[in-house]
């Protein structure tokens, strides 16, 4: 049995985003590989300081303050040292910077991986003053571990360590998502009848949302968004201000809704257009439901994922009336969406389950437990 600590600073139930969905499917998945995963994380509120989800524990400490996205509490550095004990393995989920400064702090000595989402790209001041300490951090860890091998190759910071770079993509287990109630699918089946456009995703500044409600005005077919985040009111306020009736919001929903709107979708539109979104979690969602994609050239893993003109169409970023021709082509041409779908769900189960993650992850575990 391999230990591993995974250190992250937010996870479930607090947020729901890809890099905590990642982290779950290794906790879950890595117990068929005999891997036994504990998550630290902060919290700004909670019942238990430590729990159990499905087959792994959670470990959370009170979040002090929060600064820049990056929260901060000085007991998170007592409490992971006292984890890293037990740990055979440290995988840190990259970026945190104060995850950075715990490693130094608690003097870690034992093998560690850092699993490496996304430049850092919205705080570029900042980014000046952390890089020091982060530059110091990438290079004492054993391992860097990208989801994409063109994230590596448009990464500047990855770029530098490109020796201890690892390629692992994102997967998912399609078992997590067969949970369809028939009701459920009827009942939204009856809503949109004749199919929709889907997004699901945070609400943030670089998802590209404000891009779709430009592309959408005029057209007439659903467009269907779930999900929540900090600029909702501004993303309605502009739906209305351009009189762009025809996008649904329908907030955050259970995993049985989602589950039937992917089902149900025609195409999974997802017009990120900052290097922010560096894979793409529901792009990976809609293949596993053999859905078109639409996704933009942004230089990460969203065009590892989606290939033009074979999964799906790859639109320039922030172009509106290049997205909007993508949809009328995807809508218009049901025959040639279907060949994409197809295409797509079988590059996901040729590069991207969940089983092929965790077992390239053991693999990299076990190589620097045998060091």
């Amino acid at each position: 049995m391999i230990n591993v600590l995974h250190c992250y600073k937010t996870y479930y139930p607090d947020t729901f985003g890809g890099i905590e969905q990642v982290i779950y499917q290794l906790a879950e998945g890595g117990i068929r590989e005999n891997i036994r995963s504990t998550v630290l994380t902060h919290s700004p509120a909670y019942d238990e300081e430590v729990s159990i989800l499905d087959q792994h524990t959670i470990h959370r400490v009170k979040t002090v303050c929060e600064f820049a996205s990056t929260p901060f509490s000085f007991k998170a550095v007592k409490t992971f040292k006292a984890l890293a004990k037990s740990a055979d393995i440290i995988h840190y989920h990259f970026p945190y910077p104060f995850m950075d400064f715990m490693h130094f702090a608690a003097g870690i000595k034992k093998p560690s991986v850092v699993s490496y989402h996304s430049d850092i790209v919205k705080q570029k001041l900042l980014l000046k003053l952390y890089s020091p300490l982060m530059n110091r951090f990438l290079k004492s860890v054993d391992r860097i571990v990208a989801a994409s091998p063109n994230y590596v190759e448009s990464s500047p910071v990855l770029q530098q360590f490109k020796d201890k770079v690892a390629v692992i993509p994102y997967g998912l287990d399609k078992n997590f998502y067969q949970n369809n109630d028939v009701a459920v699918l009827e009942r939204w089946k009856s809503r949109f009848p004749q199919g929709f456009f889907l997004f699901i995703g945070t609400f943030r500044y670089y998802k590209g949302l404000h891009i779709l409600i430009e592309a959408a005005q005029n057209s007439r077919y659903p467009i269907v968004v779930v999900g929540a985040g900090p600029i909702e009111a501004e993303l309605k306020a502009q739906a209305q201000k351009l009189s762009v009736d025809n996008i649904y919001f329908l907030g955050a929903l259970g995993d049985s809704d989602k589950a039937a709107l992917l089902q149900l979708s025609t195409c999974l539109v997802f017009p990120s257009h900052l290097r922010s979104e560096a894979f793409g979690i529901s792009l990976l969602e809609g293949a596993l439901y053999s859905k078109p994609l639409i996704s933009s050239e942004i230089g990460t893993g969203t065009t590892y994922i989606n290939i033009h003109q074979q999964t799906g169409l790859v639109v320039p970023p922030s172009d509106p009336v290049a997205l909007r021709k993508a949809m009328d082509e995807i809508w218009f041409n049901p025959e040639q969406a279907k060949r994409y779908g197809e295409a797509a769900h079988d590059r996901f189960e040729s590069l991207f389950t969940a089983q092929k993650m965790v077992s390239s992850y053991n693999s990299i575990y076990k190589s620097l437990l045998s060091l």
